[in-house]
């Protein structure tokens, strides 16, 4: 499998975590002090995020900043969650 690409990470990651949380994106964006609008564009791979957002979003996250830029791990053919 090819590597996604940073942005494409970030808002899986984003999403997935946000998700997890139960916030709203209007809510992470109260707490992360950024508008809704720019949680769904990073959300859509549209935007990239400058390292201050990415430390605030991980913050209101309650992840490190590392978290949200990891990549997916690899899976194995055949391998059945």
């Amino acid at each position: 499998m090819p590597c996604m690409e940073t942005r494409e990470v970030l808002a899986r990651n984003l999403r997935r975590y946000r998700s997890a949380s139960g916030l709203s994106q209007e809510e992470l964006a109260a707490l992360a002090e950024v508008d809704r609008t720019y949680i769904s564009a990073l959300e859509r791979s549209v935007y990239a995020a400058s390292v201050d957002v990415l430390g605030r979003i991980a913050k209101a996250l309650g992840v490190e900043a590392s978290d949200l830029l990891s990549q997916p791990a690899p899976t194995k053919l055949g391998d059945n969650p």
